[in-house]
Order: C-alpha cells, then structure tokens, then sequence
C-alpha cells in the first residue's frame, strides 16, 4: 500500500523548529522556578529594572482604563498623540528630527526588531552582528529571512568592534548592519568618533543600519549616548532605529516599543502588524505616552543605583581568580570572561564549557547567570546588576566562594 503521507511527518515548520528559546528567559525562569521550589536562588539572568514603573505612569494607566476611548481598536501603528510624542522625544534626546509618519509603537522591542527586518529582507540578504550580541537579535534576522553574520569582538577591545573587522565581514550580500551601542549583553559603549566612522562606513557602502537604542539613558562615567542618524545624516534614508520604554522607565511588562526609519519602511511594518497583532495595547499606549512626554528624574534616580551597582559588581567579579571583568560604560550588565576557569576542578566537576560553569554555580551556589554560549561567545558569563544591592552583594559573594575553590 502506498501513501502521500511522509512516513515521518514534520508536526512543526522548520522555520519555526529552528528557533531556540529565549536563553535569558530561560535562565530566569529556572531561577524562578527554584524560588518558588523554596531554594534561596539569586537570579542575574534576565535584564529587567527591580524599581516600579514611576506612579504617574501607572496614575496614567489607569485613567485610560475608565475611558471608553481606549476600549475599542485603534490604528494598528499607534495612538498618533503617542506616535507625534515620540518623535518630540527623539529630537529632545538624541537630537534627530523625525515625522510622526515615520514612527510605528510596536508590542516591545523585540516585535520591532522582527519587524525592521521583516520590512527590508529578503531571502538570502546578509545582516553584519557584532557579538556578543543579544540573543534575540539572530533569531529575529532567520525568521525574517536573512542570514546573521556575526563580527566577534572581545573584553581586548572592551567588546567594541571595528571597521576594520566589518568590512572583512562585507560581501555582495551584504545588506544590513546591527549597531548597538549602550550593548547588551556586555555593556559597551562606542565613542562618538568610533560611532561615526562605522556610520559613515555603512552609507558609503549603501548599506541599511538598524540601531538598537533602548539604552540610550543608562550610560556612565565618561560615556555618552549618541544615535547614529543624528551624526551622520547621510544615513537617514537607509537607518531604522528600534526603542522603547521598558529600560528607561521601568517598563518591561508594559510591551510599548516603535520603530523609526523611512515613511515606506514604516508603512511596510505597519502593515504587517496589523494583520499580526493589531494595535498595542491601547492603556500600555497611554502609560508610554506618560512615560516620553514626561521628565526623566526617575531616569536618573535609577541610573545613579544602577551606576552604584555597576561599579560593586565590577569590583567583586575581577577580585575571583581567573576571572576577568571590563568596566561596561551602560545598560545594566556585566559580561566577565570565565576562560581562565574552564577545565578546573570545582567541587568535584571540571566544567569545559561556560554553559557546565553556569549550571555549576546554579547548583553549588544557587545563583543564576547566562552563559556567553546565549550571546554567541562561549567561555563568558552575563550578570544583570538590575537587582538590589543586598541581592547582588550576597550573589557575587557566593560566586567568589564557589570559584575561589578552583583547582588545577
């Protein structure tokens, strides 16, 4: 007897099947998990703010609540007093002038991210990733049909790549480039110069950018933010940029990002969002209007604890042994190279990878990081110094007992 059906049937695409999970939400979720287990875990794995989300914008929320207005659809690309109040709030923070027309308020970063891409791919086109890279930036490129090319740099250059490194990485197929910058997961932060050499490389090659700038306010020290269409204007045609409020006003659950680029690129997204999801949620709409239109003292009080924080984490990391941790100049990480530690005994088991070693010290230690495995960098870890300063003191204490142990 013969049949159509394949003698082992495929039950989910292989698109889709090619997916992997999160790894900083899986991480997190362990952590989790144990908790509520009743195991005394610490959890550095995922990057989200231990501050509420600032009263006035939940005051904000609420209101759009009792108001019927917001109980029906609105335009799939946005509320437009929401959609024209983050084009003022780019020009006041990054100094780049934009239409409202050329904004698109997405359900968080990452559907903005996947959307950017999915606007300007095709099959087969080339997006240049410097690495360590978040995890999700990957996977939103295959799902949208590219291919990621990933640019590795390491903690020699504080995790900042070159153009030099970039232009090797170029081909004919070549169409994008990812710039980060504050990064996660490392924290790097490139200078202004370097920012606009790699900018100006990208028009001069008629490439796309897509810079992702969701941590545009948590830079430290010495460094200073700067968006790459404002400093090389040139870009402006071929230049999406991705944000959102989830960083910058303690506003992870709220799922509010948009997009920026040209009036075709955006109309492109907008459209696949409408048959995607529709509109944002229209109450999450009015607290991010809250939230851009406002000031930014509650920015600032929060940097000033995670600027605290940054510079105690750092300083325990790099006391451990074989462990080395650069200073990050923003977002909220710290991203230290375990290398030295891999193949030494710790508590009877000779970790070789820094997945063994993270899931090491979850077990011995019950702390939780993400290996660099997640960020396309073995032989590293990432820890989010979003979290109190009780939490992270008694966390990388147990982590310097633990590898403190380490032997030949």
């Amino acid at each position: 007897m013969t049949s159509d059906t394949p003698s082992a049937e495929r039950r989910v695409s292989a698109r889709i099947g090619a997916i992997s999970e999160s790894a900083t939400l899986a991480v997190d979720a362990k952590a989790k998990a144990l908790k509520a287990a009743g195991r005394p875990v610490i959890g550095f794995g995922a990057g989200e703010p231990d501050f509420p989300t600032p009263d006035y914008i939940v005051e904000a929320a609420v209101e759009a609540c009792r108001n019927p207005k917001y109980h029906r659809y609105t335009p799939a690309g946005g509320l437009p007093e929401l959609k024209t109040a983050i084009a003022a709030k780019t020009l006041r923070d990054s100094g780049y002038e934009v239409d409202a027309s050329q904004v698109l308020v997405t359900n968080g970063g990452k559907q903005a991210i996947y959307e950017a891409f999915a606007a300007i791919l095709d099959p087969g086109d080339e997006v240049i990733v410097p690495a360590p890279y978040w995890t999700t930036y990957p996977e939103s490129i295959r799902l949208a049909g590219g291919v990621p090319v990933e640019v590795v740099a390491d903690e020699t250059t504080g995790y900042r790549v070159s153009v030099e490194q970039l232009e090797a990485a170029r081909t004919e197929r070549t169409k994008v480039v990812l710039f980060v910058s504050p990064s996660n997961p490392t924290g790097a932060v490139y200078s202004e110069a370097d920012a606009e050499a790699i900018g100006r490389w990208a028009a001069d090659k008629g490439l796309w950018v897509l810079t992702d700038e969701i941590y545009e306010h948590l830079v430290y020290g010495e460094a200073k933010f700067v968006s790459l269409p404002a400093i090389v204007p040139e870009l402006a045609d071929k230049c999406i940029i991705v944000n959102g409020v989830a960083k910058t006003y303690a506003m992870t659950g709220w799922r509010v990002g948009w997009i920026i680029g040209p009036k075709d690129v955006v109309k492109a997204a907008t459209n696949l969002q409408s048959h995607a999801t529709s509109n944002v949620s229209n109450v999450a709409q009015v607290a991010a209007l809250a939230a851009v239109s406002g000031n930014l003292d509650a920015v600032h009080e929060m940097r000033t604890a995670f600027d605290r924080r940054r510079r105690l984490i750092v300083r325990m990391l790099n006391e451990i042994d074989g462990v080395f941790c650069p200073t990050p100049e923003g977002a909220f990480y710290a991203y230290p190279s375990v290398k030295e530690l891999l193949g030494k005994e710790i508590r009877g088991k000779r970790p070789q990878t820094s997945v063994e070693l993270a899931a090491l010290i979850l077990d011995e230690a019950e702390v939780a990081v993400v290996p660099g495995e997640a960020f396309g960098t073995p032989g590293y870890l990432r820890l989010s110094y979003a979290l109190g300063d009780a939490d992270l003191v008694e966390g990388v204490t147990r982590i310097q007992k633990l590898l403190g142990e380490a032997k030949a």
